[in-house]
């Protein structure tokens, strides 16, 4: 008789890491996002990113035909540091 002794705790690690690996590459799957999946990422309005950061000569984007394309490694990257500012700016007005 053969018996099997699992780590349930290590195992679950293991998958967690697994499941982290699986999304991360799918979230660098996708090329271009276009404006539903801007507005999931950003979890803003459509309203409020052209309000915010839309016409910023540094966000990339294209439209083909009546839709807009967002290169996805450039957007998240320009997301990231925009974000960056505006908490940036909002330290200097909160220390004024």
């Amino acid at each position: 008789m053969i018996k099997v002794s699992v780590d349930e705790e290590a195992l679950q690690e293991i998958y967690r890491e697994e499941v982290r690996k699986k999304l991360e590459k799918a979230s660098k799957d996708l090329v271009f996002w276009d404006t539903a999946e801007l507005k999931r990422r950003t979890c803003m309005s459509w309203n409020t990113i052209q309000n915010t950061f839309f016409f910023d000569t540094r966000f990339e984007k294209f439209k083909l035909g009546g839709k807009w394309y967002f290169p996805a490694e450039q957007a998240e990257a320009f997301l990231l540091s925009w974000f960056d500012e505006q908490k940036q700016s909002g330290k200097r007005r909160n220390m004024a």
